[in-house]
């Protein structure tokens, strides 16, 4: 267990930021880190940073009490989840906990038990009344043996309001399912066999192996960030989509095409429910599933009339990495069934990017555009950048008092944002 003041803290935000420079730093560039404040927010909403130099952070969740466990995906002095807490509470982490020696994605507490997953299953740890870890050192394995490329291998993980299923995140560790050496897909796909897709296992089994999973839904080519919507009884995913369009099809898509599309998304999945993954893609320009030119596309051909359309359209290669539907009372009304999705990527297109936005729903569907919630994480002007960028926005978690929590998985920051009339 460590003590950690604030001074440490804004070292911390100094230090790790300054070795991120280093490999970027172009000659005479001065360091400017980011602050709190440099957070851009709407009115009436404040920005902490309330720790740093945490390493890969990927997810949160938070207790009753307001602790908060986080995934690391790169281990930290062995260990890969941290728990943390503001023991004085001055709103700053002053004592920090870790423990698991596994590296991951995803972590969430559910009907009295913290779930935490490595790259290749997913593990519990039971807790106390005040959600506290019984025992740090013996979790329980739920699944384990999950196809593990070292691409897109995070094994991201939602709980159903039953809870008595758990749903897994399988990524696909080739990006067009293309055949290694050529411009030509796989026809049929047999990665979808065991990847690009989500599966359901059962919640309250122990020791299961990926083959007493079922395919919960598929052609999802990486889907990063999960929840399970309480309202809608539903889960949702934010999608990653492929890319190279131009290095293999240069006759079909210019340059400028392919760093625009295809989207990134947000679907609503039910059981059976197919993505397109591989053989299509969304086309958020124009608003259709398009064949993937592996396929027989030619960047203007429609297909995947199977497929489902998704909930939400970002631009490309933004990287969603979280989604989290508001529930709490703290920020206004607007917000209340809304969803956050982090992104810890950019858009060529924007000239925006390592931003949350926020995505209005009404009646439980969205409503009206989506809109940049918080910015400026990367530090600076992405249409003229002058150095490396700061944060990346990656896990989103809501606090007992309402307020929502970022975690950034370059600089292992984590801010909260809360909101004051």
């Amino acid at each position: 267990m460590k003590k950690i003041g604030l001074l440490t803290l804004l070292v911390g935000i100094v230090v790790t930021s300054t070795t991120a420079f280093i490999a970027y730093k172009k000659p005479n560039q001065p360091f400017v880190p980011v602050l709190a404040d440099d957070i851009k927010v709407p009115a009436g909403f404040k920005t902490e940073i309330i720790a740093s130099n945490l390493g890969a952070t990927r997810h949160l969740t938070i207790t009753k009490n307001g602790d908060i466990y986080a995934k690391l995906s790169k281990l930290k002095e062995g260990k890969g989840i941290y728990l943390l807490r503001d023991t004085n509470k001055d709103g700053q982490i002053d004592e920090t906990t870790l423990f698991g020696d596994y590296p991951g994605t995803g972590i969430l507490i559910n009907g009295g038990f913290l779930y935490a997953s490595s790259n290749k299953g997913v593990y519990r740890y039971k807790l106390n009344a005040k959600e506290e870890v019984i025992d740090k050192n013996s979790p329980e394995n739920i699944v384990d043996g999950l196809l593990d490329h070292g691409r897109d291998n995070a094994k991201s993980f939602s709980i159903d309001n039953a809870r008595a299923n758990i749903y897994v995140t399988i990524g696909s560790y080739n990006d067009p399912c293309r055949i290694p050496g050529t411009g030509t897909g796989m026809m049929p796909c047999t990665i979808l066999d065991s990847a690009g897709g989500i599966w359901k296992f059962d919640l309250n089994k122990l020791n299961q192996k990926f083959g007493d999973g079922k395919r919960y839904a598929t052609g999802i080519k990486n889907a990063v960030g999960q929840t399970w919507n309480t309202k809608t009884n539903s889960l949702f995913v934010t999608a990653h989509g492929r890319g190279a369009f131009h290095d293999f099809y240069p006759q079909y898509y210019t340059p400028k095409q392919s760093s625009e599309i295809p989207a990134e998304t947000i679907y609503e999945l039910k059981e059976g429910d197919d993505g397109g993954w591989p053989y299509i893609y969304y086309d958020q320009f124009q608003k259709k599933k398009i064949v993937a030119p592996e396929y027989g596309g030619d960047g203007k051909k429609t297909g995947g009339e199977k497929a489902l359309d998704p909930t939400v359209a970002f631009p490309a290669h933004m990287g969603p990495n979280d989604i989290l539907f508001y529930t709490g009372k703290m920020f206004p009304a607007k917000y209340r069934n809304g969803a956050f999705v982090a992104f810890h990527g950019q858009s060529a297109e924007l000239k925006k990017g390592y931003l949350v936005a926020f995505v209005p729903f009404v009646n439980n569907k969205p409503s009206g555009n989506w809109e940049i919630f918080a910015d400026n994480f990367a530090g600076q002007d992405l249409v003229k950048p002058t150095g490396p960028i700061q944060h990346r926005p990656c896990g989103l978690a809501q606090g007992p008092d309402g307020a929502l929590y970022v975690c950034d998985d370059l600089n292992g920051s984590i801010f909260k944002i809360s909101y004051k009339k």
